[in-house]
Parts: C-alpha cells; structure tokens; sequence
C-alpha cells in the first residue's frame, strides 16, 4: 500500500495546457481521478468550461479554466499568476497543446513552419518558463512535456518535417530543463506518443487507409492507442512514485519505434 499511496494526487494541482479535448483531456481526467485539482489551459474557452464541469462532477475536484495561447509569452505568464492566485501554487505541468502539419518540406511555407514550431516548441518552453519561476521560488514541481515517438524517428508514409523537428527540439528541451532546474527539486520529463485515436485523428484513420494502413502495420501490437491509455504514466510522472525519474523520455507507442 505504501507504493500506491505514492500515486495519490489529493491536494495537487496541476495544469494542462490543451487539455479541453484529445491526449489533453484525457490526462486531465488521470490526474483529477487521482484527486488532483485541474487547470485547463485553452483557446477554446466553452470546450475547455464544459469539459471542466465534467471533471468537477466525476471526480470532486476543483477546476479553473484559463484562456491562453502558448505562443505567448504574456498569455504563460498570466496563466501561472492565475492558478497561484486560485490555488497558491501549481505542482504539475503538462505541457500538451500541440498541431501537426502535413506538407511537403519543400513545399512547407513560412507561416506553415514557423506556426508548428511557435506551438510546438516555443510554447513548451514559455509555458514552461513561465510555471518553473514558480516552481523554483516552491523549490518543487514537475513538468511533463508531450513530445511524439516523432521526436525519434521520421514518420511513413506521410511527410512532417516541421512537426518531427519540433518534438525532437521538445525532447532535448526536457533534457535541458531537468539539467538545469535538478537543483530546485523540479523533475522535468517527457512522454513520447505513437498513433492515438482521438477527435482530431479519427478522420485520419477513417479516410486517409493507405496512411492509416501503413501505421498500423508498422506497431507491432497492430493498433492505435487510446488516448486513456496515457493516464496511468501521466499520473506516475506527476506523483511522488516517479520521484527519481528526471531527464527521462517515456515512449508510449505499441512498440513503433522497436522496428
């Protein structure tokens, strides 16, 4: 018992930036069923609201929503001042908001690059900035970022670079971020998803068989994951049961990258 006790997340709080729909909304619902208070960090607003309510009444937790674009700075900022002020301080950060683009490198144009590495990247880090000022003074804290088995290998058959670039550059940044801040007790980790059926997959999946095909006959376990199916590393990398776990990449994928 002793073990799982160290799972437990009552009196945590913790912060999803994306987290109203998808991988995001799913963590959430891990960390609120482990009794964990919620942040969700969205542009979607309305989304973010009801999908807050919905963990409020399942799970007897406390919710705030914060509306926030991860690209900026401002808006990072302004979402660590807001869960300090409602809940005097924040334990946990998931940074998951993310976008993919599927465009030919040479073809990819500016805007296209510069929008997935703004999201992607950029926003992990100012996010990241933003709860680690706060986690520093707390001298304690864990921020779990969500890169991609794409961050370690190049996908087939469809073409990504922007979005391969930018989870690679997410898994050193972890690397970084728990080098440097090791010293203030903050762990920083990352998990690293393969193919998962959620809302903005599904029609991938459905429509797109000769790219859907060809991904499930590269898993060895010859499926997509389901977005649940993360709750139980999330939890761990956010709970005292990962408490020597820093640096790390968590690989989550069926076995993708084995091959």
């Amino acid at each position: 018992m002793k073990t799982l006790r160290k799972f437990d997340m009552s009196g945590k709080v913790s912060i999803i930036t994306g987290g109203a729909q998808g991988l995001g909304k799913a963590m959430a619902t891990a960390l609120a069923e482990a009794g964990s208070d919620i942040v969700i960090a969205e542009i979607n607003v309305p989304l973010a609201q009801e999908t807050a309510r919905r963990l409020e009444a399942d799970c007897g937790i406390r919710t705030l929503v914060v509306r926030c674009d991860v690209t900026s700075p401002a808006d990072a900022e302004q979402l660590a001042k807001e869960t300090v002020g409602a809940f005097g301080k924040i334990d946990v950060l998931v940074n998951n908001a993310g976008i993919c683009i599927n465009t030919k490198a040479e073809s990819v144009t500016p805007e296209e690059w510069l929008k997935v590495i703004n999201i992607n990247l950029n926003g992990v880090f100012f996010c990241s900035q933003a709860v680690g000022r706060v986690m520093i003074e707390q001298k304690s804290g864990s921020i779990i970022n969500i890169s991609s088995m794409s961050g370690l290998i190049v996908n087939t058959p469809q073409p990504q670079a922007s979005y391969n670039a930018s989870k690679a550059a997410v898994i050193h940044l972890t690397k970084s971020l728990a080098a440097e801040w090791a010293e203030h007790r903050i762990r920083v980790n990352t998990i690293a998803p393969g193919y998962m059926l959620t809302e903005m997959t599904r029609p991938t999946f459905e429509n797109r068989k000769e790219w859907s095909d060809r991904w499930t006959s590269l898993i060895p376990m010859s499926r997509p994951g389901n977005p649940d199916e993360l709750g139980g590393i999330v939890v761990y990398l956010a709970s005292d049961a990962s408490s020597y776990a820093t640096g790390g990449v968590f690989t989550v994928d069926g076995g993708y990258t084995v091959w």
